[in-house]
């Protein structure tokens, strides 16, 4: 594939926020130290974040245009098949690009390994180039990721990388049906989760360590185990959060996987306030009131992430030029 250009995906940094808030960095550090917070921490992790995409911006300098956005406008922008993704920013970016960018491989750096874990994020800054060349040259490993999708009646859907949650806007109860195979349930809960293998260890595990707690407090049996399941994996997983039984509801169906080709079906029974978001971006939503019916499966295209080393289909070295030397003193480590 003849790549057209390369899209540098950013976001703030917490000063960045601050400053959009309170207009100065003296009046930051002000609200900051009256809080008893740290000012100079929120400096320094800034600083560190622009050296990074000062080296990260040269580290990318293959003669292809660089579009920098910012996440705030991933929903908008325009992705094509013949970009090359680029994310710098903790493992929620990634996530959150990957809904967006169709099957444009994401190389995923880590600006800041000293504050970042980055699970999601193979390469250092001083790894970007050769990550990105390795795409560029088609000559890659790429992580197929299944990503989750929801849809509804009209043809509107919304794709997840981590979950889907689905349920209401406030904190009230959700009221739909729900079906999965032959068994169908009245249900009133304060929503579900759906999961995907690449966000088994994030919000799901957490459902899962709150029931094993409370059954360890009760004199509960054994306590279950999340599905730990590879992001390949073409499954998903759902939970039924805090389901209540009554005359009018049931609570039953509360857990399970959707198997490959199968789907999970929801029709709101909520007047208003009904929602179906993704990774945490609330912004972003499906509304789920009264008469919708949702259906959620894997989606049909996966999040491709590019993973250090080369294909098994490439045999070739290839040797990746050094960045320009601009002689600032800032060159990618």
């Amino acid at each position: 594939m003849n790549h057209e250009k390369i899209v540098l995906v950013t976001r703030r940094t917490r000063l960045e926020g601050l400053l959009e808030r309170f207009n100065t960095k003296a009046q930051a550090r002000f609200y900051l130290e009256h809080e008893g917070l740290d000012f100079q921490g929120y400096q320094d992790e800034h600083d560190a974040y622009r050296g990074a995409l000062e080296a990260l911006r040269r580290a990318l300098e293959f003669g292809l245009p660089v579009h920098e956005i910012d996440r705030s406008f991933l929903p908008t922008y325009l992705f094509t098949a013949a970009d090359l993704v680029v994310t710098a920013g903790q493992d929620g970016l990634v996530a959150n690009a990957a809904k967006y960018v169709g099957g444009a491989a994401i190389v995923a750096v880590n600006p800041d390994p000293s504050r970042i874990d980055g699970i999601l994020l193979p390469f250092q800054v001083g790894q970007a180039r050769a990550g990105a060349a390795a795409v560029l040259e088609g000559r890659a490993r790429l992580r197929e990721v299944t990503m989750a999708e929801a849809r509804l009646a009209d043809g509107s859907r919304l794709l997840a990388f981590n979950d889907l949650f689905i349920g209401p806007r406030t904190h009230v109860s959700a009221r739909y049906l729900l079906r999965h195979g032959s068994r169908r349930e009245r249900q009133s809960s304060s929503g579900l989760i759906v999961s995907t293998g690449a966000g088994s260890t994030g919000w799901l595990s957490s459902m899962f360590n709150m029931a094993a707690g409370v059954g360890a407090a009760f004199g509960g049996g054994a306590a279950p185990r999340p599905p730990r399941l590879d992001w390949e994996d073409p499954r998903l997983v759902f939970v039924v959060r805090e389901p209540f039984a009554s005359r009018e509801s049931q609570a039953g169906l509360v857990a399970g996987f959707v198997e490959p080709g199968a789907e999970l079906v929801l029709e709101s029974l909520m007047p208003s306030g009904g929602t179906v978001f993704s990774d945490g971006v609330e912004s972003d939503f499906l509304p789920f009131d009264a008469g919708a019916v949702l259906r959620v499966a894997a989606a049909g295209e996966r999040a491709r992430l590019a993973a250090p080393g080369v294909s098994d289909a490439s045999t070739a070295r290839v040797d990746v030029p050094p960045p320009p030397d601009t002689g600032s003193g800032l060159a990618a480590p």
